[in-house]
């Protein structure tokens, strides 16, 4: 979005540059409520999404009381809660809704250390799906604690090319492609991508009319509130009781936000990367 690419994206964002404050996800602390809210009250602390629209790395944004917004439970700090309302509900998207993942069922999650990964791996497992992560050597350990029945390390090992076949195949990072990973589908199974390329939509047009194995694309942050605030309900519930958790892997003051981005861009990112303010 920020970058605008691919040129579509330009018509929600700017046509030359970004045209709004950039970030949907937040948590922080009620500073006011407007005269008929009930729900919310001064001093709660509170997380949330402005998605589809953006504003939220700003030191103040403004949200509906019956938006995409909860109260944060109670040991779970802001920034975690912030990751949660991002890629915790991108991940719960494409997974519950999407893919439609039922337990016992066989998922690769590429990228399964990143911020949507592992609330991927989690949810996954949460589930009762058969889960295979695939991340680098130093995130192995990590990926396998989040719930992942077996871990492939891409520095050594080809995830698409291992012999297994797999009902739903999450690339989180959306550095694959269906054709690297096709054959390590199962028959009806479904590859998934995070990132919109003019690649993915040529094979979703064309697995529609062609064979039983399907590519997806789905753009999740523009889903309406009455979708994406169940999911957030759904995540805090889950949060609240330990069954998933955030993993920070770098913190950034606002100052240094830009730093923030490189880091992300980088695609090598740990977890999710958080901006504090004030």
């Amino acid at each position: 979005m920020r970058e605008g690419r691919p040129f579509p994206v330009r018509f929600f964002s700017g046509l030359r540059r970004p045209t709004s404050i950039p970030g949907d996800a937040f948590a922080g602390e009620v500073a006011d409520v407007g005269r008929d809210v009930t729900q919310f009250a001064v001093g709660d602390r509170v997380f949330g999404s402005t998605a589809p629209e953006s504003g939220a790395h700003a030191e103040y944004v403004c949200v509906p009381e019956d938006g995409i917004l909860e109260r944060t439970p109670t040991g779970v700090s802001d920034a975690e809660a912030a990751a949660v309302a991002d890629n915790g509900v991108t991940a719960i998207l494409f997974l519950r809704d999407v893919a439609d993942l039922k337990p016992g069922q066989s998922i690769l999650v590429n990228g399964a250390s990143g911020g949507i990964g592992t609330f991927a791996v989690q949810l996954a497992h949460h589930i009762g799906a058969e889960v295979t992560g695939v991340c680098s050597t130093q995130n192995v350990d990590l990926v396998r604690s989040l719930g992942a029945d077996a871990v492939v390390d891409y520095t050594t090992t080809d995830a698409a090319r291992t012999g297994e076949r797999y009902d739903v195949i999450f690339d989180a990072v959306g550095k694959g492609s269906f054709g690297q990973f096709e054959q390590a589908l199962r028959p009806g199974g479904l590859y998934l991508t995070t990132v919109p390329s003019a690649r993915v939509l040529v094979d979703m047009a064309r697995t529609r009319l062609v064979g039983d194995k399907r590519a997806v694309f789905a753009a999740t942050g523009m889903k309406p509130t009455e979708v994406r605030k169940p999911a957030l309900r759904e995540l805090t519930e889950l949060l609240d009781a330990g069954d998933i958790r955030a993993v920070i892997g770098r913190r950034y003051p606002m100052a240094e936000i830009a730093d923030a981005h490189r880091y992300v861009d980088t695609g090598h990112k740990r977890g999710t990367a958080v901006v504090t303010i004030g």
